[in-house]
């Protein structure tokens, strides 16, 4: 009779499965603590371990399954008549089945307020051992760490080549399920290491991860591109309705939601290729979503929208009129549900937490590696800025510099924004000159006819020189916010105090390349 070793914290569809394993495919169990009570209480016949192996538990359960009996059962060769001979002489018995998965280890350190005597108390060490040897000798050895597996295993077990060829998979779970483990571990232990122990400057002195794959994509950024996604986007949203997404929605939606979570007044964004067309705040979305059209009504078409409030019937009524590829917001009302329903390959994505996006690192890749840094993330502080010339902006003019600051860091280098009361006018995004970033925020506001007399001019990064400065003031700005720091600051001041400009150093750039 084929054995199985069953020892496992999560329990979902563990008795139906070793129910069938027993009565169906002729199955004796082996089990440990919870699980083999879980199993007894159902009827089911189970050994516990201590008794196959003739050594009790210890150690409050931290020595149970390390033991020659159930990892020579586990590695021996099937096809070594040593092996087997050793096995037979020791009174080994071949395990053919393990059903393993470890110690919630990673749920544990997520709660608030974990401490560090619970964290290492739910590293798992005979779990980790177990699958292994399971997964080294899976020529013949069974080896399930997900639940979800449970149903493939037992109809597999009745066509031996369909097995071989599971068991090779579920022998690569295994190593993907136990290098996540250890990566979490090894992660979770640096962030609480002393000083000079590691966990430089915040950031790992090794960057390792490993993320379940979420999504096969069609193709990446072209359709010559291989692409999947992996790791947990879908928790964070609902796709109500629409076609699947892209590479490039993906991006799309996640710049979107770094944006929208500058704003607590109701707020509605327009996006394109990652970068803002229009944002705009108001006291209602419909009122938003005109002014934020008004910034550009070309750029739009087949863009993301976004916005931080229910989108309700009269919202959907006016979106409905331009063809966009995605439409985000933390609720949708039955009625623009209707409404968008009529359009089947439109993206509904309801955000499930909020629009607030809570990502700490930011990894790219590069040749040979990655970088890896800190999200910009920092909240805005007006009492950081400081007023650098003679005239202090009023407040008209200063709530115009702080919206337009928030939509600013959002935009790709080198990044111009001219912004009014809760709108932008006009946006110039990712040139190499920053003089030419305003020319084109300055020919789009004219193209929207929307007048600049007025306006914020919001720069990510210095005016290296006063040019750029000049030319925002002859667009009809009459404010500005930058970070400052150039060489010219000085000449940069004289510019706006012989034209009349108030102007704020933020001390802080928001490059984004």
């Amino acid at each position: 009779m084929p054995l199985a070793l069953l020892s496992v914290s999560d329990k979902t569809g563990l008795l139906p499965f070793a129910q069938a394993l027993v009565k169906n495919h002729g199955y004796r169990l082996l089990s440990t603590g919870g699980t083999a009570k879980m199993l007894r209480d159902a009827g089911l016949p189970v050994t516990d371990v201590s008794e196959h192996t003739g050594f009790p538990e210890i150690m409050e359960g931290r020595v149970k399954t390390l033991h020659p009996k159930v990892h020579g059962g586990l590695l021996c060769r099937r096809d070594a008549e040593e092996h087997l001979n050793e096995a037979k002489k020791h009174g080994i018995e071949l395990i053919d089945l393990v059903v393993v998965n470890l110690y919630p280890f990673e749920s544990t350190v997520a709660k608030p307020g974990c401490q560090f005597e619970d964290a290492i108390e739910n590293i798992d060490i005979g779990g980790p051992s177990m699958l292994r040897s399971a997964a080294k000798n899976h020529a013949s050895v069974s080896v399930v760490t997900d639940p979800a597996d449970y149903p493939r295993v037992l109809e597999a077990m009745g066509n031996a080549s369909a097995l071989t060829e599971l068991r090779r998979e579920l022998a690569l779970k295994v190593f993907q399920r136990t290098s996540a483990y250890d990566a979490a571990i090894a992660n979770y232990l640096e962030s609480q290491a002393q000083p000079g122990l590691g966990n430089i400057l915040g950031l790992p002195s090794r960057f390792t991860t490993t993320l379940p794959l979420a999504q096969r994509l069609r193709y990446g950024e072209n359709p010559h591109q291989q692409a999947a996604l992996y790791g947990s986007f879908h928790e964070a949203f609902d796709q109500l309705q629409g076609k699947e997404l892209s590479y490039n929605n993906i991006l799309d939606i996640t710049a979107a939601t770094y944006l929208i979570g500058e704003f607590e007044r109701p707020t509605l964004a327009i996006l394109k290729h990652t970068n803002p067309c229009g944002v705009a705040s108001a006291d209602t979305l419909v009122e938003a979503w005109h002014k934020a059209f008004a910034t550009d009504q070309q750029a739009p078409f087949g863009g993301i929208i976004v916005a931080n409030r229910t989108v309700d019937k009269d919202l959907a009524e006016a979106i409905a009129e331009i063809f966009s590829e995605v439409i985000i917001a933390p609720e949708f009302s039955p009625e623009a549900l209707a409404i968008f329903g009529k359009k089947k390959n439109l993206r509904l994505m309801r955000a499930k937490v909020g629009l607030r996006a809570d990502t700490l690192r930011e990894v790219r890749a590069v040749i040979g590696g990655v970088l890896v840094q800190d999200r910009d993330q920092k909240p805005i502080n007006p009492r950081d800025f400081k007023v650098v010339t003679e005239r202090q902006p009023t407040p008209d003019e200063l709530n115009a510099m702080l919206f337009g600051w928030r939509v600013v860091r959002h935009v790709k280098s080198n990044a111009i924004v001219y912004a009014g009361k809760e709108r932008t006018l006009g946006v110039g995004a990712g040139q190499m000159s920053r003089v030419d970033s305003s020319r084109i925020a300055v020919w789009k506001a004219g193209e929207a006819k929307l007048p600049l007399a007025g306006s914020a001019v919001c720069s990510d990064a210095f005016f290296p020189f006063p040019d750029g400065l000049i030319a925002a003031a002859e667009a009809g700005a009459t404010c500005a916010i930058q970070p400052g720091g150039s060489v010219k600051d000085a000449e940069v001041i004289a510019a706006a105090n012989a034209r009349g400009m108030a102007m704020i150093f933020t001390g802080m750039r928001h490059f984004r390349h």
